[in-house]
């Protein structure tokens, strides 16, 4: 299994217990230490921006990639998820959750977007801001907004076909003070595999 880094509190301990064998990228020396120390049998490795040659071809059963290509230019996506493709095994499976264009244009239990009214015209490629109010840097992140259709778009350019797509919602019952998360989803999770 292949781990792409970016939430790493989250990302390690989901997985680490189901598999025996992963390794984990970043291209943040940070994450990587932080991952090492956090889970002891995995393989971390630093990597290049976009250079993921150091990686075993036709290797992993399972990529994983939580919120890495929300902040990745949409020129570059294409390349990286062909290369994402060239890494999986015959039967393996890419599950890819990225934030949907809805998390810039509303309000969140734990996201803000009202200071940002210019993220409602933003396109794909457009660079939008948001707010992590749960924490206590408030100063916005920059993400760059992808559409839906331009994911797939990119999916086909780079060998991969599209499985499945959830679009998860809170069902009201969980203990927190939902905003929008019963009606609209955040985030999208794309299950893909390599076409040929």
């Amino acid at each position: 299994m292949l781990l792409i880094l970016v939430a790493v509190p989250v990302d390690i301990p989901i997985f680490t217990k189901t598999w025996v064998s992963h390794t984990g990228i970043d291209i943040s020396q940070e994450m990587i230490t932080i991952a090492e120390k956090s889970d002891l049998k995995g393989d971390y490795r630093r990597i290049k921006d976009g250079d993921i040659s150091q990686l075993t071809p036709d290797f992993y059963d399972l990529i994983f990639s939580s919120f890495t290509f929300d902040n990745i230019p949409l020129e570059k996506k294409s390349n990286l998820f062909s290369s994402l493709s060239n890494l999986l095994n015959k039967n393996g499976t890419i599950i890819n959750l990225v934030c949907s264009p809805d998390i810039y244009t509303h309000e969140w239990a734990s996201f803000s977007t009202k200071d940002f009214p210019e993220n409602k015209q933003a396109k794909s490629g457009d660079v939008v801001s948001i707010i992590t109010t749960d924490l206590d840097d408030k100063r916005p992140c920059y993400d760059i907004v992808c559409s839906d259709a331009d994911y797939k778009k990119l999916y086909t350019q780079s060998n991969l076909k599209l499985i499945k797509k959830y679009k998860p919602l809170a069902t009201g019952e969980e203990p927190y003070n939902w905003v929008n998360e019963t009606t609209i989803s955040p985030w999208t999770i794309y299950i893909l595999k390599r076409k040929t």
